[in-house]
């Protein structure tokens, strides 16, 4: 059932202990945090490892079923429903970028493949696999519920060995990610993008929060993304009305109105443009 408003969930929603990092398993889980089996929208990131379940787990517009071991990656400001029953057996790490950058510099997240945007929201699992992968989720589990000097450094150390784990299985390739800076400022690109999309659609305001030219700005986006500032722009806006349509029952012209549209037939017409269908159109699909 949709309604009118998206729950805004932090780590202090299901911990008072450490606001940055979070362990718990999935035994049960959606009984002690009911609010996860509606809408909600995270800061942070979670990563799950579910090893057998009967469930749904939905991020954006994926609909997750587990017909066998799989992780799930649900990043910040993706909109996502847990529905787990009782006896899920599985875990799940919760953390925020400054948690994870305080000793891996704030670009580092970049290195794995399955925190770009657009990905897959999930990985399957072969048996050894899930074998394998098991053995850092308990190494994990027992710092996390320990009473041990430099507890949160361990706990860093673990989880970037964890994540290198899952980017050997979500992307098997040896190629390694370099880190420019071209490539850097397309990232904070970015991330001012997700910031400020409703009030600026232009590229010229990000550019000059970047300190560099519009043309500059657009040459490293094609070099680094393939795709024009305009295009990065213009996808945000379309996954944030896809949210909107499939997770609200606002009506198009209140999204349109949330989402910077003066004037709701353009907005239509803009997301038509991008998604080939009209907002109602892809409302009614993903109602089926």
């Amino acid at each position: 059932m949709r309604s009118s408003t998206i729950l805004n969930c932090t780590l202090a929603d299901f911990s008072n202990n450490n606001g940055n990092i979070f362990y718990d398993s999935l035994k049960g889980f959606t009984a002690r945090y009911p609010f996860v089996e509606e809408s909600h929208q995270q800061d942070f990131y979670s990563v799950l490892f579910i090893d057998s379940c009967a469930g749904i787990l939905e991020v954006d517009h994926h609909k997750i079923h587990f017909n066998c071991p799989k992780v799930v990656i649900i990043q910040p400001n993706c909109i996502s429903k847990i529905n787990l029953p009782p006896q899920t057996n599985g875990q799940m790490i919760s953390f925020t970028e400054t948690f994870f950058s305080l000793r891996y510099n704030n670009n580092a997240l970049n290195d794995f493949s399955f925190f770009e945007k657009d990905c897959q929201p999930y990985m399957s699992l072969s048996t050894f696999q899930n074998e394998h992968l098991q053995t850092f989720f308990e190494l994990f589990a027992y710092e996390y519920n320990a009473v041990l000097k430099d507890k949160n450094k361990v706990l860093r150390s673990y989880l970037n060995i964890l994540l290198v784990q899952l980017e050997r299985v979500y992307n098997p390739s040896s190629t390694v990610k370099t880190h420019n800076t071209k490539n850097d400022k397309v990232k904070e690109f970015e991330k001012l993008v997700e910031l400020h999309f409703r009030e600026n659609k232009l590229p010229s305001f990000y550019a000059e929060k970047l300190h560099v030219s519009t043309n500059y700005l657009n040459k490293i986006c094609k070099g680094e993304v393939r795709k024009t500032a305009g295009d990065i722009i213009r996808k945000q806006i379309t996954i944030e009305a896809q949210r909107l349509l499939h997770y609200t029952n606002l009506t198009i012209n209140q999204i349109a109105h949330d989402l910077g549209f003066e004037n709701v037939s353009y907005f239509i017409t803009f997301f038509k443009k991008q998604t080939l269908v009209t907002p109602e159109q892809f409302r009614k699909k993903e109602s089926c």
